[in-house]
């Protein structure tokens, strides 16, 4: 009798124990992802990331229960709160989109290792070396470097018609911050106007802030008071494309198109088209494999992943749209380097080698040699996603 009490009160403990575990998985249905974001809408570097993680969740067939996104998250404390927030909320996935939001998701990733974590323009995933925490980027020079070749052709066009000289072939950069990142950005849209147009030249003005509309304004004023015949940007706000069109300057912006702010003078932008990835870190936590999330993830032209905006054929040169398509598809086919260093110096002398700070380990020493095959490998697989290239090349006026 004792023995038959014993395997049924075992029986009973295993079914309770089976009935609880059942009770812990999670359905779809009860899969949640939450976003942190910088800024709202109104940052053109928000908005495409706010776009692409509701592009990405409804194709996924997620519904708004299951999406939470918090806005306005600054660079501090705050986005560790704002990652708890979204942990307690039982989102299984978090996502953060501004680089001064690392050192917290990295935080939060410590203190829920059953939650994913990831960081779009981070550093440190490769070397923390986290299950559950990762980076991502993408080769948005690729990008860059063809809508250079649309400034670099318009600058030829007006040349060939006599408004400029080719010595006053100047371009106006408005730019946030003298990081590497936007080194990389500006020197890739150069690179590619250079390659179309071989006087060109380049001034570049810091705002010091990823997002003030006047200030990124009276930046591209200036630029423009100082001769440039075409602004471009990597600055978050309408503020030089408007600047541009009150002055008649061909504008070449950034994230979004600027038809509608900018009707008169608007040619092209470059972005990154974020769907790819968030689809890629939905899928893979909602079906249990978030340790098949790269460390380090990076898209190009060729996934999909770096993309241009609408061009305007009734501003852009005779043949643009056909010079772009050639790029695109060398690109893809990997023959065409950006930092290819044949086609540019730095103080007067072609880069041979070059020591990269990949590790940002904080002590700002380069420990990565990145020139290889005759170009600077930025952004290369096995290095890191984010973007190292921090040099001032000849035919570049920036301050330092």
């Amino acid at each position: 009798m004792k023995k038959v009490l014993s395997l049924i009160l075992a029986v009973l403990m295993l079914l309770s124990v089976t009935l609880a575990f059942a009770s812990c998985e999670k359905t779809d249905d009860a899969f949640k992802v939450g976003f942190i974001f910088l800024h709202d809408e109104n940052s053109t570097y928000d908005k495409n990331f706010i776009d692409a993680a509701k592009a990405a969740c409804a194709a996924l067939g997620l519904t708004e229960d299951q999406m939470i996104l918090k806005v306005n998250v600054p660079e501090g404390a705050e986005c560790y709160d704002a990652a708890c927030e979204l942990v307690e909320a039982g989102c299984d996935l978090v996502f953060a989109d501004s680089f001064g939001h690392e050192a917290f998701m990295i935080q939060a990733a410590k203190e829920f290792p059953d939650v994913q974590f990831c960081h779009a323009t981070g550093t440190k995933a490769h070397t923390e070396k986290l299950a559950n925490y990762h980076n991502a980027f993408a080769s948005i020079y690729e990008g860059r470097y063809i809508a250079g070749i649309v400034a670099g052709m318009k600058l030829n066009d007006m040349i060939a018609k006599g408004e400029i000289t080719a010595d006053k072939a100047v371009i106006g950069y408005v730019a946030a911050w003298p990081y590497a990142e936007v080194k990389s950005g500006y020197t890739s849209f150069f690179l590619g106007a250079r390659s179309v147009c071989p006087s060109a030249t380049m001034k570049v003005e810091y705002t010091n802030s990823w997002f003030d509309i006047a200030l990124e304004k009276t930046a591209a004023e200036k630029l423009i008071g100082d001769g440039c015949v075409l602004i471009s940007q990597h600055a978050d706000s309408e503020g030089a494309p408007k600047a541009c069109d009150a002055a008649g300057v061909p504008n070449v912006a950034y994230n979004i198109s600027t038809k509608d702010i900018a009707p008169n003078t608007w040619l092209i932008s470059s972005k990154i088209d974020w769907t790819p990835y968030m689809k890629l870190i939905i899928e893979k936590t909602r079906d249990g494999k978030g340790n098949e999330i790269p460390y380090d993830w990076c898209g190009g032209i060729k996934e999909g992943s770096v993309v241009l905006t609408e061009l305007n054929t009734a501003l852009a040169a005779p043949g643009t749209q056909e010079a772009m398509n050639a790029a695109i598809e060398a690109f893809k086919a990997g023959t065409l380097h950006v930092f290819d260093t044949n086609t540019f110096t730095v103080n007067g002398a072609k880069l041979e080698t070059y020591l990269a700070d990949v590790d940002d380990l904080g002590d700002f020493v380069g420990e990565t040699e990145v020139v290889l095959n005759g170009y600077f490998n930025e952004s290369a697989e096995g290095k890191r996603s984010a973007p190292y290239f921090d040099l001032i090349i000849d035919g570049i006026i920036a301050a330092q």
